[in-house]
């Protein structure tokens, strides 16, 4: 639990005036209420006179001597005697409203300046652990479920959120009422007191057997939540094939079955939290009626109105905060619970690290150098001595069976991975000792699963190089051959395109994409089969956009299933088994009758 409050606290330090102004007007607010007593004690005193101890000056009996001196004096001043003045008592009363006026007022700064805290506080904490996931290697994606990642961002740190504002008020202020109104039960009636207090023992008991209960079920719950989170997403994001398979039913039984689990467990908790609370309260009764049990038999406790009353509200407002404690120790197992998911990620490491001192990169005309390089996933080994170059302004094809290493080698050049050994160079520079910002700047990516933004294509297109103008998205899009379409959209380049760019066909999509690489003019291009999930016709038009794309001097490393797609390319790299088998032009590595020839032979052999 230290180290949870370290972490909260490590947080929450940025905004610490405003917490401990939250912190202050908790602790003023809770001391109040023993002072509230202490009104309604002289009040009831000096609307019911009668008796030993019921005027005044003896309510305060018990003040320090300099306190009792100044009381004293007002109520002279006041004339509180047996027949006091109307406006006096009513003076007197009127403190009643003013210090509830001032425990709200203290009351609510307390609770704005913790909920301030508290939001910056997790907002700065959700941003941080947004930058770090955006941060981490492509190997970390390819091993985690997204839906599971939404979870800890938004419901792991809304818990988290609740902590920092909510159970620190408690913290703060439930404690300090608690101190203050046994402090003066303790100072003007003890033997009373211990006598009421005598079943407090008994009000821990169920606090201890509930709190193993929310531990357990706190930690399932998070884990429930994020079991839902990933199904919703999945559904959604793949809702053609749960509707072309008829898989609603199958969807629904899992997420019915996932949210039962997570309403048991919250129960769990609910239960956990709740039923300490009546106990205590139970508990709390029966030590008042004996306490009233001992007066009654008593004939020498002769206590007045204003002591009987105020002794009797100290006694039920002191378990009040018991009550509160309790339910708070609940919620710190589940904020604890909860940060262990949130920190877990914080803590996750990158593989693809930055470089202590990044040097510059001149990729304009520069060759790209693949020495040597092993990689493998896990230890399954994907690529094996690789030794390729890719001449500068020159157009290399990778071809070969799906699984053969092409991919993974342009995800080498883009440093979503680091190879197990070997080095990857563009002309003599190392990419490891550029920085990532700059080494992808100067690389431009078409890829068969084109990703768009649920954004209007103006801003889709723009995300090739942010605050490019009109004239040169347009201009861009002209190149890709796409304004054609764009202006018979209803909105044109203003047209929202919905997730995924689910408004436009897959060739419609692909030269978006094309356009937004244009635009870029990155010296440096990779297309990782840009066509091959394309008809006839949409090839031919994307193709056109891709010779437009491939000119002007750019490196291109091409990957492609269609043989009829790369036949033009300067060179062609054949892969087998995260090797490279062939390299030669077409012609070439057609007479040669190998791997390549096969390949061409199946596809062409109509």
């Amino acid at each position: 639990m230290i180290s949870f409050a370290l972490k909260l606290w490590a947080l929450a330090k940025p905004y610490r005036v405003r917490l401990f102004l939250g912190v202050l007007t908790g602790v003023l607010c809770g001391l109040i209420e023993p002072v509230l007593l202490a009104a309604i004690k002289v009040v009831i005193n000096v609307l019911f006179p009668g008796g030993e101890g019921s005027t005044p000056d003896a309510s305060w009996a018990k003040l320090p001597a300099f306190l009792q001196d100044w009381l004293n004096h007002l109520s002279t001043a006041l004339n509180l005697g047996a027949e006091p003045r109307t406006w006096a008592v009513a003076l007197v009363v009127a403190t009643l409203p003013l210090i509830m006026l001032a425990r709200g007022v203290l009351g609510y700064l307390n609770i704005y300046f913790l909920q301030w805290a508290a939001i910056r506080a997790i907002t700065g904490l959700r941003v941080k652990l947004f930058a770090h996931l955006m941060n981490l290697s492509l190997s970390f994606f390819n091993t985690t479920s997204t839906g599971d990642l939404i979870s800890r961002i938004v419901s792991d740190t809304a818990v988290l959120q609740g902590v920092i504002s909510n159970s620190l008020a408690v913290v703060v202020k439930e404690p300090a009422t608690l101190v203050a109104l046994l402090a003066s039960l303790l100072y003007y009636h003890p033997s009373w007191t211990l006598m009421t207090l005598t079943v407090l023992p008994v009000c821990i008991v169920p606090i201890v057997i509930y709190s193993r209960k929310v531990r357990r079920s706190s930690a399932a719950i998070q884990t429930q939540f994020s079991e839902i989170a990933k199904i919703i997403h999945e559904s959604f994001t793949g809702n053609r094939i749960v509707k072309a398979y008829n898989l609603e039913d199958k969807v629904l039984k899992e997420f019915s079955e996932t949210t039962g689990k997570f309403v048991s467990h919250y129960m769990r908790v609910v239960r956990s939290m709740e039923i300490p609370g009546p106990l205590i309260e139970f508990m709390s009764a029966v030590g008042v009626a004996g306490f009233l049990f001992y007066i009654a038999l008593t004939a020498s406790e002769s206590p007045t109105p204003g002591d009987f009353v105020s002794f009797i509200l100290a006694i039920f407002l002191m378990y009040r905060p018991i009550k509160m404690i309790t339910r708070l120790h609940s919620q710190l197992e589940q904020a604890r619970a909860a940060s262990e998911r949130v920190f877990e990620l914080l803590e996750t490491k990158n593989t693809v690290l930055e470089p202590v001192r990044p040097v510059s990169l001149r990729a304009a005309s520069a060759a790209i150098h693949f020495d040597n390089v092993d990689f493998h996933y896990g230890e399954k080994p994907v690529l094996r001595n690789i030794q390729l170059t890719v001449p500068a302004g020159k157009i290399v094809a990778l071809v070969g069976a799906s699984g053969s290493g092409k991919t993974t080698l342009t995800n080498l050049l883009l440093r979503f991975y680091d190879p197990q050994s070997g080095v990857v160079r563009i002309n003599e520079t190392d990419i490891r000792h550029v920085s990532l910002r700059e080494l992808r700047n100067h690389i431009a990516v078409v890829t068969q699963e084109t990703i768009l933004f649920n954004d209007t294509i103006r801003n889709n297109i723009a995300l090739g190089r942010p605050g490019a103008s009109d004239t040169e998205i347009e201009g861009a899009a002209r190149h890709a051959h796409a304004h054609e379409f764009i202006m018979q959209k209803p909105d044109g380049y203003n047209c929202v395109i919905g997730e995924k760019g689910v408004a436009l066909s897959g060739g419609q999509r692909q030269r978006l994409a094309i356009a937004r690489a244009i635009l870029k003019n990155a010296p440096i291009l990779i297309l990782d089969e840009a066509t091959n999930a394309l008809d006839t016709e949409s090839e031919r038009a994307v193709q056109d956009a891709l010779e437009e794309l491939m000119h002007g001097g750019r490196t291109t490393i091409c990957i492609a299933h269609r043989l009829s797609t790369v036949q033009n390319a300067d060179q062609i790299v054949v892969m087998d088994q995260g090797r490279i088998v062939e390299t030669g032009m077409h012609a070439e590595l057609l007479a040669h009758g190998g791997i390549y020839q096969k390949l061409y032979a199946l596809q062409f052999q109509s």
